[in-house]
């Protein structure tokens, strides 16, 4: 048998559905249950942006070695995306960003798009040697597929 504490927390203003957390840590305080709770909502976020955005676990081989593979690939991808996004320049984190009402920080889909951009931009657009088929694209197609297909690549 297992001793198990339970926090029942009641929001009194009654925006919030009533939520019930368990520990069988008996020496966390109800305070403490609550705020390791919070703290995991980082972790939740970015499982759920690296599953809608890198693939995170859809690969087709459920072996444990193809997942020992392909997992720490996905997360070290994620790494590099956001390491990219905090040296771009403030424009073009600017650009990528989506608003809408009571959004108040960078997601990861505003992240990877503009990293995208920036790549297209000033590797695969302006690359020495890709005279051929970059340079013929006329400026709107160019823009087109920045703004329309970096966000949905």
């Amino acid at each position: 048998m297992v001793e198990v504490q339970w926090v029942y927390v009641h929001d009194q203003t009654g925006t919030h559905r009533d939520e019930y957390f368990y520990t069988t840590d008996m020496g966390l305080t109800p305070p403490q249950v609550i705020e390791a709770y919070a703290a995991r909502w980082n972790i939740e976020t970015t499982f759920a942006e690296m599953r809608s955005y890198l693939g995170l676990e859809t690969t087709r081989g459920w072996c444990s070695r193809t997942v020992l593979r392909a997992e720490p690939c996905l997360f070290g991808l994620y790494s590099v995306v956001a390491s990219l996004y905090e040296q771009l320049p403030a424009q073009a984190q600017a650009e990528a960003g989506v608003e809408w009402e009571g959004k108040v920080s960078v997601t990861f889909s505003d992240a990877i798009t503009a990293v995208r951009r920036w790549l297209w931009t000033n590797w695969a657009f302006e690359k020495d040697g890709h005279d051929t088929p970059f340079t013929k694209l006329p400026e709107p197609l160019r823009r087109t597929l920045l703004y329309a297909l970096a966000p949905a690549a």
